[in-house]
C-alpha cells in the first residue's frame, strides 16, 4: 500500500485539506491567517480519538435498535451567548430527557450535545447590500462581526482562537 508521507494516510485517501472548500471567507491578510492556523495546530484537540471511537460504537448500537439517540443543542450561536449557566441548563435538560427516554424505551440512551459548536456559517454570497451599502456577509462570530459596519464585517483570523477557547 502506498502512503502519503506528509499525512501518513493511504495514498488513495484524501485528507480534509485535499477536498474542495466552498463558501469560505476571504481574509484580507493571508499571513495572519496562516499564523493563527499554525498556532491552533499546536493546541490540544477539543475531542479526543477515544471519545470518537466510543461514540461510533454507541451509534452502532443505535443503528441496530439496541439504544436510542438523543441529540440536542443550539443551531447557531454567538460568543456572548455561551456561559457556564447556559451550558449547565442545556445539559440538565438533556439529562432529564434522557432519564424519561430510558424509562419509557427500556434501552440505553446515547446523548449527543452540540454546545458552543456553530460559530461559522456558510453563505452562498460573499456580500450583502442594505440601503445601497455593500459589505461582506456575516459568516459567524468565528469569522466576522454581526453589526452591518465595514469594520465589523472584515474577516479576522484571531476570532478562530476565540472560537477554540
Amino acid at each position: 500500500m502506498t502512503v502519503n508521507a506528509e499525512t501518513q494516510a493511504p495514498a488513495h485517501q484524501a485528507t480534509w485539506r485535499d477536498l474542495p472548500a466552498a463558501q469560505q471567507p476571504s481574509y484580507p491578510d493571508a499571513e495572519a491567517l496562516r499564523a493563527v492556523v499554525a498556532d491552533l495546530e499546536s493546541y490540544p484537540p477539543l475531542v479526543f480519538a477515544g471519545e470518537c471511537d466510543q461514540l461510533r460504537a454507541r451509534l452502532g448500537a443505535v443503528a441496530k435498535g439496541e439504544a436510542f439517540l438523543l441529540q440536542g443543542g443550539d443551531c447557531a450561536e454567538a460568543f456572548d451567548a455561551v456561559s457556564a449557566d447556559h451550558i449547565r441548563a442545556k445539559l440538565k435538560t438533556l439529562l432529564q430527557m434522557s432519564a424519561v427516554l430510558t424509562y419509557a424505551a427500556s434501552v440505553p440512551v446515547v446523548k449527543v450535545g452540540r454546545i458552543a459548536g456553530q460559530y461559522s456559517k456558510p453563505r452562498s454570497k460573499d456580500t450583502e447590500t442594505r440601503d445601497g451599502v455593500t459589505l461582506p456577509t456575516y459568516r459567524g462570530d468565528s469569522v466576522n462581526g454581526f453589526p452591518f459596519t465595514e469594520e465589523a464585517r472584515i474577516p479576522d483570523p484571531e476570532r478562530l482562537k476565540r472560537m477554540y477557547h
